[in-house]
């Protein structure tokens, strides 16, 4: 499947993201997160474009922004007691989506192992473990309902807050909405996010040279994080659609309508129609002024990442903080020895054991 086709079916709006009806296929057995009712994910307009209305002042450039000081101070805190080799998925790049989800989102930071635990187990594509993922769910909702009235009755100064304020000409967002948006931005904010820096250290890694121009030229950590986006993201096989309507693409294939597809981002991020070398990892490629086309890394079209901008946020000073305090950075074992998840819905390594100096 090549970009402009990707592209299309991720914009076209009879693309469907609903696929309640127990008839339509899916990639995983049991509870996944297809089944989870309610959420942006796996809404259509007009329930989807209303809420994300509603949602859109709290996730911008600049609300992300106002969070970067408060990132890049963590990133530093994590990695101030490291000695020799510490494992960059349990001692950096996990800790700090998580801790950072909890300070934005206004979580307690004590409670960040527990929902990690929920969403790691809700995310396994192990069929054996249908049952356990049906339980992480209901205890990792429950937890976000009381986490909602505790906010409300108890008001402070974060993204919670806002969202329970948020609204869009006086219209809303009902508790049931707001229960399942901060289960997602919780399970995609920490989840996803470390599951980035961890593969996009990896990919550094294996490009040493690339790494090493970091470490001599910061100004392209940016450009850098989009090249990851593009060549290592999202980290799953990608969200299937419904298409309710007959859809030609631009390559002239059609999926008539009934057919259930899977637009497949990492291979559009590699269509060499689209993009120069494709293979090439190139921590160049975004530079300013270069001339790129954008990658689907985040999705594309009404679907779009809504917490794009903190990502990128946080990949950029995760990144910093590496280039600035391990400039030698390197594996402790061999690369072809590092782990990788074989059972979850994303890829990502288990363990990254690396020396810092």
């Amino acid at each position: 499947m090549n970009y402009d086709d990707v592209q299309a079916i991720l914009a076209c709006p009879g693309s469907s993201r609903d696929l309640t009806d127990p008839t339509l296929p899916r990639p995983i057995k049991g509870l996944t997160v297809e089944d989870v009712p309610g959420i942006l994910v796996n809404m259509d307009a007009p329930g989807h474009s209303r809420q994300r209305r509603i949602l859109r002042t709290a996730f911008t450039v600049q609300a992300a922004e106002q969070w970067r000081q408060s990132c890049r101070t963590l990133a530093h805190e994590l990695l101030d007691p490291a000695d020799g080799v510490i494992d960059l998925v349990a001692e950096y790049a996990l800790p700090l989506a998580s801790r950072m989800i909890c300070q934005v989102l206004g979580v307690p930071t004590a409670d960040y192992q527990q929902f990690h635990t929920w969403s790691t187990a809700f995310l396994s594509t192990n069929t054996a473990s249908v049952q356990k993922r049906m339980e992480a769910y209901a205890s990792f909702m429950a937890y976000v309902a009381r986490l909602v009235d505790s906010h409300r009755a108890n008001p402070s100064d974060d993204l919670l807050d806002e969202l329970i304020g948020a609204h869009d000409d006086g219209d809303q967002l009902t508790e049931t909405e707001l229960v399942n948006i901060v289960f997602m931005i919780i399970t995609a904010g920490h989840e996803t996010t470390a599951m980035m820096i961890s593969r996009g250290v990896f990919r550094l890694l294996l490009h040493p040279r690339q790494y090493q121009i970091l470490v001599q030229d910061p100004a392209l950590i940016p450009s850098a994080v989009e090249e990851i986006l593009r060549y290592d993201g999202p980290g799953s096989p990608g969200l299937v659609r419904h298409a309710t309507t007959t859809v030609k693409l631009p390559s002239g294939a059609v999926v008539p309508a009934g057919t259930v597809v899977l637009p497949h981002i990492a291979a559009a991020n590699h269509d060499p129609q689209a993009f120069h070398c494709p293979e090439r990892f190139d921590i160049r490629r975004y530079d300013e002024g270069a001339d790129t086309r954008g990658h689907l890394g985040f999705g594309h079209g009404p679907h779009y990442c809504l917490g794009h901008a903190f990502a990128r946020m946080e990949l950029q000073e995760a990144l910093r903080a590496l280039t600035s305090r391990a400039p030698a950075l390197r594996c402790a074992i061999p690369l072809e020895d590092v782990p990788w998840t074989s059972q979850e819905f994303t890829h990502k390594p288990m363990r990254l054991p690396v020396l810092l100096a």
